[in-house]
């Protein structure tokens, strides 16, 4: 059922809307008449003269500059080995995804339908005009060697196979942090390699480079060890043969007394004992997916000494070679290189090495749940949230083709350079992955006070498959299972309660005492307060208070106000807080936008906007970013004298004389809070001209709720939303029509919310609770009940 619920989401992930991942966007105006004339005819006629008599202009005047082809035949995608053109294009358009979150660079996807060798490499390089790189994709070995050999011989733009050299560049900058930590040389270390395909002879080859000796190889395929005389070993493999005497060795016998084990092949071939065989302080590199060669946990069982990479993301070391294309390509496309060699390869390696030494940004220590990641035995290569990869990767590449000869333009300013990648670099994008991948570190209890409803229940599916959360489900059991069963929803793992049922009723009686005691002297008494237990928004509220869960998501089918009411008045504000407020996180195309209040305070006054503006700057610090918050207002630093524009001035003196540090200003027009250039001829004054502004005040509710609304369908950001601040314990109520994403989006802020105001383990909390024991068969981590439901 899981499974078929995955495929179900990821079919229409691909097909809603418009098909596909990827649509060309005009970076020019294009809606006048006179737009079009110079966009096409007969304007367009002067860069084309332009460039033929002179050919480099095509950088100048066209895209070529910063598109890279993704160019594949899909005879070997992925697991899916030889599945044709067509079948692969989600995977090329997938590529192309990658490339323009991670690197900012175009992507066309081309998919060539012709196998022989030969007519693939006529083709491709009669494409070499249209583009400023070529990278290479599932393309079965052994013809990938000779394609990409002939291409970049015929070429004169970058051309890289990815499913070689991107592995190889990323387990060659693990293994030499790896051999530093192990205190060994790597011309002297003995290497099982156990794989011999494409991606393991490059990764062969460019450990040979860093200074590994052939003979110090022993390599295995399918048919086993690849020794002199094998008639069916390629020409190319031949310089890692050993000796025919070893001709009966298996794994078995390599392993012993190895120092190095690089696996590219299939899962579960290596024990324990091999492991154990290995010489001192040894270092292993399961990288088949998904399953390694040895799972983590046993290979680390056997042994302390040993140090372990893998290429999944939930175990450390992960060697993924996101790490690597977006920024080789990037470096390579800044200064014209002629081709992708392997000075550009090994600047690469050594980028990804060295900045595994240096201190890790808090961002990243947000994504991972850790207060501190350091070069060690569990961090030897860079996290792929790191946003610092871009900045250093591609320069390095850039500085060894300027300097190895193959590039065409110079790069004279580089501090300039690295101002220009950071700001290519879309934070909104890593912001998005951040704050999934920290909840995914501790996953909290969920309540679904509307899990009578099909999105709550697709949303609480995917919740737990992500491993964010572990849902709780309120509502009525039977029409609960009923949506569940026409939607093929598998409900395992989630406990179903009813406030209503008989059976609840001591639970009631024990909420409905507490409601009382909190509520009897203003207007409740006590048959209201055990009636209200039977109201789902009430007991959920009442069970994260009680710490019977973690944090509450409602208001899909309730208005706002029922949905708030109960959480002030049985969760309560932090302390210190007089108001909650409500905010929306937009993702733009200028970053992560901060808004509030845009769903609580109607006509705050002066006091109460400083509050909020506490609250918010709060919150933005969670996601480890500063806050640089613009008060905003129809007038400019006191332009207007309307008590309007006044209340958002004493606002702002507010905040300043309670944190002098806060960024903070206003009151000031939303056009100036993002124009630097008119605030710094205008109003020099303001710290708002340093830095880029990420957090708007609104003067009232209708501003605010207006502005976020604009921003989202016409601007088309994407939101996360509302969020309530102020709580002690997160309880977050849902937009009218949320979507499932959103609903998904709202958990995972809930999650963080919980992480940071509750210390108590998880797991401890679960094993006590009725819950969890009554309706969960699989009870246990959500490790341990993925694969139950699986």
């Amino acid at each position: 059922m899981a499974k078929e619920l995955r495929k179900q989401e990821a079919l229409e992930y691909h097909s809603k809307g418009r098909p596909g991942k990827i649509e060309v966007v005009p970076t020019k105006e294009a809606k006048t008449q006179r737009d079009l004339s110079l966009a096409y005819s007969p304007g367009v006629a002067e860069p084309c003269k332009e460039i033929a008599a002179n050919p480099d202009d095509v950088y100048k005047y066209t895209a070529k500059g910063n598109l890279v082809a993704v160019i594949s035949n899909g005879t070997a995608v992925l697991g899916l080995g030889n599945i044709g053109p067509a079948a692969s294009k989600p995977v090329m358009e997938g590529k192309g995804v990658l490339f323009k979150i991670f690197a900012d660079i175009d992507v066309f996807d081309i998919e060539v339908n012709e196998t022989d060798p030969l007519k693939f490499v006529q083709i491709v390089k009669a494409l070499e005009p249209t583009f400023g790189g070529i990278n290479l994709e599932d393309i079965k070995a052994p013809e990938c060697f000779y394609i990409e050999q002939e291409l970049k011989a015929q070429c004169n733009i970058p051309v890289m196979h990815d499913d070689q050299h991107g592995t190889a560049i990323i387990s060659s900058a693990a293994l030499l942090n790896a051999l530093e930590i192990q205190k060994k040389k790597i011309d002297r270390v003995k290497f099982v390699i156990n794989g011999a395909g494409a991606a393991a002879m490059a990764c062969i080859k460019l450990y040979e480079s860093l200074g590994a000796r052939a003979t110090n190889f022993m390599v295995f395929d399918k048919d086993g060890i690849l020794y002199k005389g094998r008639p069916d070993v390629e020409e190319l493999k031949h310089k890692f043969c050993v000796d025919a005497k070893y001709r009966e060795w298996d794994l078995t016998k390599a392993m012993k007394d190895a120092d190095v084990f690089v696996g590219l092949s299939v899962g579960n071939v290596v024990t324990p004992l091999m492991i154990k065989s290995m010489a001192k302080h040894p270092i292993v590199f399961a990288m088949a997916n998904p399953d390694p060669e040895i799972t983590y946990e046993a290979a680390i069982a056997s042994r302390k000494d040993l140090i372990m990479a893998t290429g999944r993301s939930d175990y450390p070391n992960q060697v993924n070679n996101v790490l690597g294309f977006p920024y080789i390509f990037r470096g390579a496309l800044d200064v014209r290189a002629m081709q992708i060699n392997e000075e550009m390869k090994l600047a690469a390696v050594h980028a990804l090495a060295n900045l595994a030494k240096t201190p890790v940004p808090d961002i990243v220590h947000l994504a991972y749940n850790e207060k501190t990641i350091t070069f060690g035995p569990d961090y030897i290569i860079p996290k792929p949230v790191d946003p610092r990869l871009l900045a250093t990767v591609a320069p390095a590449v850039a500085k060894a083709a300027i300097d190895s000869g193959v590039a065409r333009i110079m790069i004279k300013d580089w501090d300039a350079y690295v101002i220009e990648l950071n700001k290519r670099l879309g934070l909104d994008n890593q912001l998005s992955r951040v704050i999934g991948a920290k909840a995914r570190k501790d996953p909290k209890r969920v309540v679904f006070a509307d899990a009578e409803n099909v999105k709550i229940l697709k949303a609480a599916v995917l919740v737990l498959e992500e491993k964010v959360g572990y849902p709780i489900l309120l509502g009525s059991e039977d029409k609960i299972k009923k949506i569940a069963i026409a939607n093929s929803l598998d409900l395992d793992g989630m406990p179903i309660i009813n406030p209503k049922d008989d059976d609840m009723e001591e639970m009631r009686k024990k909420f409905g005492d507490l409601f009382f005691q909190k509520r009897q002297r203003r207007g409740v008494n006590r048959y209201e307060a055990y009636k209200a237990m039977k109201d789902r928004n009430h007991f959920g509220c009442m069970m994260v208070e009680t710490g019977e869960a973690d944090c509450m998501i409602s208001g899909l089918s309730r208005n706002y106000p029922d949905t708030i009411r109960p959480a002030i008045q049985i969760i309560g504000t932090d302390e210190g807080v007089k108001k909650i407020a409500g905010m929306y996180l937009l993702f733009t195309k200028r970053g992560p936008l901060f808004l509030a209040d845009t769903t609580v305070n109607f006509n705050p006054t002066a006091e109460e906007l400083a509050e909020i503006t506490f609250l918010v700057a709060k919150e933005v610090r969670q996601f480890n970013i500063v806050p640089k918050v613009a008060m905003l207002s129809y007038s400019n630093f006191g332009s207007s004298d309307s008590p309007e524009a006044n209340l958002v001035r004493k606002a702002r003196e507010i905040v300043k004389q309670k944190d002098k540090n806060l960024v903070c200003d206003g009151e000031i027009q939303g056009i100036l809070a993002f124009n630097k250039e008119i605030l710094k001829d205008n109003y020099p004054f303001t710290e708002l001209v340093n830095g880029e502004v990420n957090t708007l005040i609104f003067p009232n509710l209708a501003a605010g709720n207006i502005a976020y609304n604009l921003l989202q369908e016409v601007g088309g950001a994407d939101s996360i939303g509302p969020i309530l601040l102020g709580l002690k314990k997160p309880v977050h109520v849902l937009q009218l029509g949320s979507s499932i994403r959103s609903i998904f989006n709202m958990v995972v802020i809930a999650v963080v919310d919980a992480q940071s105001k509750s210390k108590s383990d998880t797991q401890e909390e679960m094993k006590k609770s009725r819950w969890w024991k009554r309706s969960q068969k699989n009870n246990g981590t959500i490790n341990e009940i993925i694969p139950n439901r699986v």
